[in-house]
């Protein structure tokens, strides 16, 4: 394992290449596909940083997108929940719906990330309703 400033910089560059990659290697995939972005379980390489550091680099890197512009919480929560699990952690990709969304010709979804039950990356929109968990819980991702 790395010590201080070389994790650092072996994080930061390994989430740059990640953020930059996602949006052409999930393009038009299945919900299957994308979620293999989100491990369940993963090898550890980043134990030591803290939530706080990975969740404001993830900001950092994220926010000025060329692609994925109309997917933005859902390359922000890929990549939050992605690392955070590379560093030890063990977060919840939450997706929810707009109901009043759903008869329209474009509906109006949403993801976020919680950290020991709360949102650490973007939260819950007003009037969304969750209707999918990815979480490790017994190793199995779940419904809400």
């Amino acid at each position: 394992m790395a010590d201080g400033i070389l994790l650092r910089t072996l994080f930061r560059v390994h989430l740059w290449t990640s953020a930059r990659l996602m949006p052409v290697l999930i393009g038009r995939r299945s919900f299957e596909s994308v979620l293999k972005w989100a491990p369940l379980s993963a090898p550890t390489p980043y134990r030591g940083l803290s939530s706080a550091y990975i969740v404001s680099a993830v900001n950092r890197t994220v926010r000025h997108p060329w692609l994925m512009r109309d997917r933005r919480c859902l390359r922000e929560g890929l990549l939050a929940h992605r690392f955070l699990r590379f560093a030890g952690f063990d977060p919840d990709l939450r997706f929810g719906v707009d109901p009043q969304s759903m008869q329209a010709p474009r509906m109006s979804a949403h993801c976020w990330v919680c950290l020991d039950g709360r949102p650490v990356v973007s939260d819950s929109l007003p009037g969304m309703v969750q209707i999918y968990r990815h979480h490790a819980d017994a190793g199995k991702a779940h419904a809400a």
